[in-house]
């Protein structure tokens, strides 16, 4: 059907702010010939700039799609004029093939819930709508990568999409590894968009309409809500605390974590010292270097393998030749103020796969094969309470925290299999990683109360309320980096507050000088710092020149200590995005929504209201455009006696060591002398630690424990 082939009737959906109200009522223009059309007007909508009758939002195009192709919704559906106020409005048409149409709007406050439903509705496929679209609008969120398809084109080199998904198209479905997903867009047009259910759907920004944002989803009715705000940090909030509210997690989770992809247990340190501690040489290494460096680390992560068996994670138990004295480790490691954390994911593996397996415990339409299996029929309460027993081992042993790993890998999506409860594996797909998280949650909780975090690498609305986020398997390389910029954003967007990045990349792992310092300085200001995986080494022990890179060690010790300080100041933070649902890490739009910069500047961001931050991604870059929000004055912590009024970009110099750093003026925030800090790292830096008597410390401490 042509776009602009129009009939003289249509309706509108009015609210007039405030107070809150909802009405409908006959025009004379608008909608596609032949098809329902509605169209939303607001105060809040088109805030900048434009003229009030800019103000509508037209919604068009309506339709549902059964395997015979797909059937228009009849523009009578929508035509008969007439005026509600505070209350449900409601239509039906009868349909060609049978079906009785069902359409309805519901106001909440300045928002809309819109349905589109039929009977029977036996054999429909999906349901779709588009949405107007300003030649300038600006759309963001739905997904942490960069852009749709395979994971690794959002590092592609030259790549120039960012924080707008104008001109894309994206598939609302988990994909791996970059898995962090939300059914939710917010437009600089003063509305956001959040798509109601799991069901897998797809988004169309203009791609190939330049004046609409086509929407389908699947399944056998819509729903969807429509925020509307002139303030877009209001309709991320809102969102925020519908899909959540976001999880609020301990202070510990705010402060530096270190990890490896692999533990080995080895004979000698990096340095050719021979090992005597009684725990993983790795771990030792790692946690005795970074004291003597006096580099803070508040968690330490053991990724898989832990156990025995041929992927190492047998029935939850830990493998005493990698990791020896694991129980005593963990004290050890809690005395220093380091909590551990663990991978899990949600298969059985060992005799656990034999007991599910005969149980039938495990998803329905999953084929046999060497990784990812079985996995857990999450609907199934005593399959969720048999994984459960696994986990609750690893709590007993003093675990406090879990990375969830492999909710979106090689998980069934078609077929005419259901799980459980009786959905089918299709509208299972996207339902399935806060499912999963949710269970973890539970067990977790029953033993730790609330002192526990859990990290998945996949997220669905209702993963928010119960898990804190890193971003997939990213390219350790410069255009890594900059995909890691844009995700932090994203998923802020989405309502995940809480996110981290595996600095230095985790696919691709080049350890480039340039890069791992760029990411170490990005790092410090995300909620969850976390250094690894690096190879399976460490900066004092790399495989190029320098092998033991003290610029690398030095830069680390910088901001491990920043971002230790800073904990208290990210903990408020996450209580606040718990409470409100405003994110930590904030777009720029958030604070300066009528500047067209602070839609631009992508690479720019505020850390909670007071610290702006403008990490640079690119290699042999000294200087940022950086662009100061309006309405205050900032203060440049590398040169504290300069001060800058907002609402202006500026250029700032950067050696490899520094991020470009404001401090909003007149906040009690204090970070102290950074220059200072960075003189003492490189000279601290310089020295390599004596491992032999570091080790024999840990020994001494073990042969004491032993005989409480």
């Amino acid at each position: 059907m042509r776009r602009h082939a129009w009939i003289p009737r249509l309706i509108v959906l009015s609210v007039m702010l405030p107070p809150a109200c909802f009405s409908l009522t006959a025009a004379s223009s608008g909608q596609r010939e032949n098809q329902a059309s509605l169209v939303l007007r607001s105060d809040n909508l088109a805030a900048r700039g434009q003229s009030a009758d800019a103000r509508s939002l037209l919604l068009d195009g309506l339709f549902y799609e059964t395997a015979a192709g797909r059937v228009v919704l009849p523009a009578g559906l929508t035509a008969k004029s007439q005026s509600i106020r505070d209350r449900q409005w409601q239509s039906q048409a009868r349909m060609a093939d049978g079906r009785t149409v069902t359409a309805s709007a519901r106001p909440e406050g300045s928002n809309f819930i819109i349905r589109l439903s039929a009977q029977p509705d036996a054999g429909i496929l999906k349901w779709g709508l588009a949405v107007d679209a300003g030649k300038e609008e600006y759309f963001t969120g739905l997904m942490e990568r960069v852009v749709d398809g395979p994971q690794s084109a959002s590092w592609a080199p030259g790549r120039q999409e960012a924080l707008n998904l104008r001109g894309q198209k994206v598939d609302m479905i988990l994909k791996p590894t970059l898995s962090v997903y939300a059914p939710f867009y917010l437009s600089s047009r003063g509305y956001a968009v959040f798509m109601k259910g799991n069901w897998p759907g797809h988004f169309d920004f203009c791609a190939d309409d330049p004046a609409r944002v086509k929407i389908e989803f699947e399944g056998p009715s819509f729903e969807m809500k429509i925020y509307t705000n002139r303030d877009p940090a209001m309709l991320i909030c809102e969102h925020a605390l519908d899909a959540g509210p976001p999880f609020l997690p301990p202070r510990w989770m705010f402060t530096p974590w270190r990890w490896r992809d692999e533990h080995s247990q080895l004979p000698e340190y990096y340095d050719g010292t021979p090992v005597t501690g009684p725990f993983n040489s790795q771990v030792m290494e790692d946690v005795l270097m970074m004291k003597a460096y006096g580099i803070p680390c508040g968690v330490y992560w053991v990724d898989r393998p832990w156990g025995p068996g041929r992927l190492g994670y047998d029935d939850f138990e830990i493998d005493p030749s990698r990791l020896p004295n694991f129980r005593e480790m963990v004290v050890w490691l809690n005395e220093q103020r380091m909590q551990m954390l663990l991978w899990i994911a949600p298969f059985f593996q060992g005799n656990m796969e034999k007991e599910a397996l005969s149980r039938g415990y495990t998803l329905a339409g999953q084929p046999p094969q060497r990784n990812n299996y079985p996995m857990v029929d999450m609907t199934n309460p005593a399959a969720r309470a048999y994984w459960q027993e696994g986990m609750a081992k690893l709590l007993k042993l003093g675990v406090a925290a879990f990375k969830l790993d492999r909710a979106e890998e090689n998980i069934p999506e078609s077929g005419p299999y259901t799980v459980f409860d009786g959905r089918s594996i299709r509208e299972n797909r996207n339902a399935y990683p806060p499912m999963y998280v949710k269970a973890a949650f539970e067990i977790a909780e029953k033993y730790r109360g609330r002192d526990f975090v859990l990290m998945p690498r996949a997220a669905y609305t209702g993963s928010s309320a119960y898990a804190v986020f890193w971003g997939g398997d990213i390219g350790g390389t410069q255009e890594g980096l900059r995909a890691s910029i844009i995700g932090v954003q994203r998923a802020a967007v989405m309502g995940y507050p809480n996110w981290g990045s595996d600095t230095c990349g985790y696919n691709d792992q080049r350890m480039e000088q340039e890069v791992c310092a760029r990411w170490l300085a990005f790092s410090c200001f995300t909620p969850i710092m976390e250094v690894g995986p690096t190879r399976n080494l460490a900066f004092w022990s790399l495989p190029r020149e320098p092998r033991y890179d003290a610029t690398l060690i030095a830069i680390w010790r910088l901001y491990a200590r920043l971002h230790q300080q800073l904990a208290d100041y990210g903990y408020e933070q996450a209580q606040a995005a718990h409470r409100t649902g405003m994110p930590i890490v904030r777009p720029l739009f958030l604070a300066d929504p009528t500047a067209s910069e602070a839609w631009t500047n992508w690479q720019t961001y505020l850390y909670g209201p007071d610290l702006l931050v403008s990490p640079i991604w690119e290699k042999g870059k000294r200087e940022q455009q950086v662009y100061l929000p309006s309405g205050k004055r900032w203060r440049d912590m590398w040169h504290p006696d300069r001060e800058f009024r907002g609402g202006q970009t500026i250029t700032m110099n950067a050696d490899l060591h520094q991020i470009p750093l404001f401090l909003r003026v007149g906040s009690n925030l204090r970070l102290g002398d950074l220059n200072r800090e960075w003189e003492e790292s490189l000279a601290i830096a310089q020295r390599k630690p004596d491992l032999k008597i570091l080790d024999a410390e840990v020994k001494a401490w073990f042969d004491s424990f032993k005989k409480k």
